[in-house]
């Protein structure tokens, strides 16, 4: 059994952790709130972003934007989002197996032409995804790390100009967004999306037939690039949410498990404790009547 001391010590040390749990979960608290602020009021606007680019891939000539060109997939490209920093739950976690199934999927459905081409390429966001697909040997096309809590829109101008250089120049045929979809405080769901190539609309029925000024042409050139860059901050804005969501409640958590265990070691000091006491009166009164007999 444990030594009084050595109890006593435990249950400094994990008072100690508990007020640096509370202490993050009060911030994580306060920067989910930003964070989620800004998720919802960007939603609108990247879904009619979507909801122009497919109507315009539908109402375009005959010239086709390099975006939108749909080839035969031998490679797919899948840009990861995850969070630079740990003690996030399961989060990063549950991110990583849906882009590894992602993976997995592509390289039994798309085989290459060439046995020298990778079936998939990878674009990292964020030190854990990063950190995880270079221990497990994949080559990377980009990594984007240390964007902060509150990145700007032309913090993810690079990401976007990989994406797309990448997919005009042929070394991917289509490319997935993998990130967690906020949804509330207690679920964050793993999402994958296709950001390339965009589908035009289905169905002529669901089409508005607008008259676009100069044409339909020029505004798909000029927003296409926007469409891949606003879908890419959107997506880091949720991964963001997400985090500071999933480190709220995993502190919350470890706060609740670090005081149960106050409560347990003090229960058992005070048994022990008393114990102690106990030995000491009995070891007195044998003492004492050993001495009142002789």
């Amino acid at each position: 059994m444990a030594s009084l001391r050595d109890i006593r010590r435990r249950i400094r040390s994990v008072k100690n952790t508990a007020k640096i749990t509370r202490a993050m979960q009060m911030v994580a608290a306060s920067r989910m709130r930003r964070a989620q602020q800004r998720v919802i009021a960007a939603r609108p606007y990247a879904e009619a972003m979507r909801s122009l680019i497919s109507e315009l891939a539908g109402a375009g000539g005959d010239d086709i934007h390099p975006l939108l060109v749909q080839r035969p997939i031998d490679t797919v490209g899948v840009v990861l989002l995850t969070s630079d920093r740990g003690l996030a739950g399961a989060l990063n976690t549950n991110i990583i197996r849906r882009a590894s199934q992602l993976i997995l999927e592509a390289g039994s459905q798309h085989k290459p032409s060439s046995t020298e081409k990778q079936d998939v390429e990878l674009i990292t966001v964020g030190r854990k995804g990063q950190d995880f697909m270079a221990r497990r040997g994949y080559k990377l096309l980009g990594t984007f790390t240390q964007l902060g809590d509150q990145p700007g829109y032309m913090d993810l101008i690079g990401v976007g100009r990989v994406v797309m250089d990448s997919y005009m120049q042929g070394v991917m045929d289509e490319c997935w967004l993998v990130y967690p979809q906020f949804v509330n405080t207690l679920v964050q769901r793993p999402t994958a999306v296709k950001l390339l190539p965009i589908a035009p609309s289905d169905g002529a029925a669901k089409r508005v037939d607008y008259i676009y000024e100069p044409n339909a042409d020029e505004i798909l050139n000029e927003l296409l690039p926007r469409y891949v860059e606003v879908s890419i901050y959107q997506a880091v804005l949720e991964t963001i949410a997400s985090e500071h969501s999933a480190r709220m409640v995993a502190m919350r958590s470890a706060t609740d498990n670090a005081n149960e265990l106050v409560q347990t070691l003090t229960l058992t000091y005070n048994k022990a404790r008393q114990a102690t006491i106990t030995a000491e009166v009995t070891e007195i009164a044998s003492a004492a009547e050993a001495l009142a007999a002789s």
